[in-house]
């Protein structure tokens, strides 16, 4: 029974993979959203990311393989996620949770600087507020969500969507993904000469 109910996820994985795959439509918009972000590190600008929940922990794991390592040696690059609980606590205190991504990017933001906002719904009311403020301060927005991209899409500059009609969690997988491919092509990009080809 156990191994039925465990196979069967990682089937469904594959099938939600499958379709995304299908969609040349969508590897373009990751390559067009990572030439935004190379261009953005180019030029000295930064990129903000957030999202709620899991979604925060991949806009976390986003900025650390940036401002850390990915797969290979180079310069740290300017990213951070909007993840410190003493600010995030506060904001949501003062001025209520809805507007806890959008101070930030208000304060931190600037033209040239690029947001990754990350909501599987495509709704998250605190997200598309930090888009729209984003838009504000001539930032790129550029946007991980699900099915039709929510509200979030029309703030996007590039909208990345997942298309499945089940739990949130198969969306977040491929995010999870994407995000790795994003930041080996930021990595293959932006310090090109200093890296050694793939082994493979």
């Amino acid at each position: 029974m156990l191994d039925s109910i465990i196979k069967k996820e990682f089937l469904q994985a594959q099938t939600v993979l499958q379709q995304f795959l299908s969609d040349e439509g969508n590897i373009q918009s990751i390559e067009t959203a990572g030439m935004l972000m190379v261009q953005a590190f180019k030029q000295g600008n930064k990129i903000i990311s957030c999202g709620n929940g899991g979604s925060m922990c991949d806009a976390m794991h986003f900025a650390e393989e940036l401002t850390g390592r990915f797969r290979n040696d180079r310069k740290a690059l300017p990213a951070i996620a909007i993840s410190d609980p003493s600010y995030i606590t506060c904001t949501a205190n003062d001025y209520g949770f809805d507007f806890v991504f959008s101070r930030f990017v208000e304060a931190m933001g600037k033209s040239g600087d690029v947001l990754l906002a990350i909501s599987t719904s495509g709704n998250s009311k605190n997200i598309c507020l930090a888009a729209e403020k984003a838009k504000m301060n001539g930032m790129k927005v550029i946007t991980l969500s699900g099915n039709s991209g929510g509200l979030l899409k029309e703030l996007s500059d590039v909208c990345i969507c997942v298309q499945n009609d089940g739990y949130s969690d198969r969306i977040q997988e491929i995010h999870i993904k994407i995000i790795h491919s994003l930041i080996h092509f930021i990595e293959s990009n932006v310090y090109i000469d200093s890296f050694e080809a793939d082994p493979i």
